[in-house]
Parts: C-alpha cells; sequence; structure tokens
C-alpha cells in the first residue's frame, strides 16, 4: 500500500521544515519528486538527498507568490520528467505579533505566500490534473485552521482560508479525478516556530497535547504520503489533523 512509484510529485516549499521530510517521505515511497523553494542552495541540498535515495529529481527555484514562477516550474517539470501527478503546498510564512500592530506589509506578506501561493499552485497544476483525470494536491493547514492563538491574526486567517480553499477545490474537482486535500500538523519543533516552542507560551502548548510530546515533520510526511496515494481515491475535501490529540482535548484543557 502506499506505492506512488512511477508517480511524480512537486513540493512547493519542501527543502526545510515539515516541506523537506514530506519531500523525502514521498521519494521513499517511490515517486520522483522536485522540492522547491526561493534557496538554490536548499534545493540543491534536497535534490541531492532525493537522488541519494534513487529517485529522479530537477534543481528549481521558486517564488510562491508569483504565479510566472509557478508555472516555469510546472512547464519545466512536466517537459523534463513528466505530467505532475501530486502537488503538496507546503510553502508558510508567519509573524507573531499583536493584532493592532500588524501592518500592511506583514498582513499583506503572509496572505501572499500562505493563502495566493496556495491557490497559485492548485491553479497551475489543478489545470492539466483535470485535463488528464487524475490528481494529488495537498494544501498545508494548521491548528489555526480550527482555533484562535495569541498574536498571530494575520497567519490564522490565512490558514482558514487555506481549509476553505481546500474544500471548495475538492467539491468543484471530485468528479474529475482529482482529489484535494489538507494536512494541520500539531506543534511540531521548525525553524518557522523554534524559538516559540522554547518559550513558556511553548511548554504550555505541550501541556495541552494528550501524547505530552510535540510531533516529529515525518510524522506529518506519513500522512501526506498517504494523501497522495491511490489508496486516497475516495477521499476529498478533508483536512486531516496530525496533532497528538490538541484539538481532540479542547484547547482549555
Amino acid at each position: 500500500m502506499f506505492n506512488l512509484r512511477g508517480r511524480r510529485a512537486v513540493v512547493v516549499g519542501g527543502t526545510s521544515g515539515i516541506g523537506r521530510s514530506i519531500s523525502l517521505g514521498l521519494a521513499c515511497a517511490g515517486a520522483d519528486v522536485v522540492a522547491t523553494s526561493r534557496s538554490a542552495d536548499s534545493v540543491d541540498a534536497i535534490a541531492s538527498e532525493i537522488e541519494g535515495i534513487g529517485r529522479s529529481t530537477l534543481r528549481i527555484t521558486t517564488d510562491v507568490a508569483k504565479r510566472a514562477s509557478l508555472q516555469a516550474l510546472h512547464d519545466r517539470v512536466a517537459a523534463e520528467l513528466g505530467d505532475v501527478d501530486i502537488l503538496v503546498n507546503s510553502a508558510g510564512v508567519t509573524k507573531r505579533v499583536p493584532t493592532l500592530e500588524c501592518s500592511d506589509e506583514d498582513w499583506d506578506e503572509i496572505m501572499s505566500v500562505n493563502l495566493k501561493g496556495t491557490l497559485y499552485g492548485c491553479q497551475v497544476f489543478g489545470r492539466s490534473m483535470l485535463l488528464r483525470g487524475y490528481g494529488r494536491i495537498v494544501n498545508m493547514a494548521s491548528l489555526a485552521t480550527f482555533v484562535g492563538f495569541q498574536e498571530v491574526a494575520a497567519y490564522g486567517a490565512s490558514k482558514a482560508a487555506v481549509g476553505a480553499l481546500t474544500r471548495s477545490l475538492a467539491v468543484e474537482w471530485a468528479q474529475s479525478g482529482v482529489c484535494v486535500n489538507a494536512i494541520a500538523p500539531g506543534i511540531v519543533p521548525t525553524g518557522l516556530n523554534r524559538t516559540i516552542i522554547e518559550s513558556a507560551r511553548g511548554q504550555e502548548q505541550l501541556l495541552r497535547t494528550p501524547m505530552r510530546r510535540f510531533g516529529t515533520p515525518a510524522e506529518i510526511a506519513g500522512a501526506a504520503v498517504y494523501l497522495a496515494s491511490d489508496e486516497c481515491s475516495f477521499v476529498t475535501g478533508q483536512i486531516l489533523v496530525v496533532d497528538g490529540g490538541y484539538l481532540a482535548s479542547g484547547v482549555n484543557q
């Protein structure tokens, strides 16, 4: 089960943190994987790891906030590796700031990367998937898709919108062989949130997680491999929460 051999995957934001683990997880499951971000050094490093697993890849940098950049990514992958079967939208940014102090620039950057970047990826890659009648799209939601957290209003709004976008596309594309789902990771230490996790607030989140531990990027990658597989053929419009029981317990425990 969950054999991705013969499939081609693109992971946007796939060179660090959770995205990196997803890229390697898809490759270990048999897919050829192109992991991309804005950093040429990071792209080169993950490409070498993917090649070390024995899978094909390309070294392409991408700016998720620019539709033309994603279109160029799509066109090159299609030309050199073949049609893309799996898209993972994993690029994301955040900034912790009191909402009254959130600047237009911060709000626009977070929305541009987290929401518009996800939309652009779905549009660019989804168009060719619909023509072929097959595709797996995995977006990155968050616990903030469901509950409020202090001083991350822009991030929470962007991730709530990603959830709504995922469900809308799933309904639109359900009869065309394209499954659109999302993953909502629990508290997972990455470069994006490590300073917060190491603070008193992070320890409070740990106590609210029934498993009494944080997750790992590899545990999120396992969910992505499932949602990218043929075994997911009757699953669409879902937000798969991988959080150690955080939401199930209620945030006030």
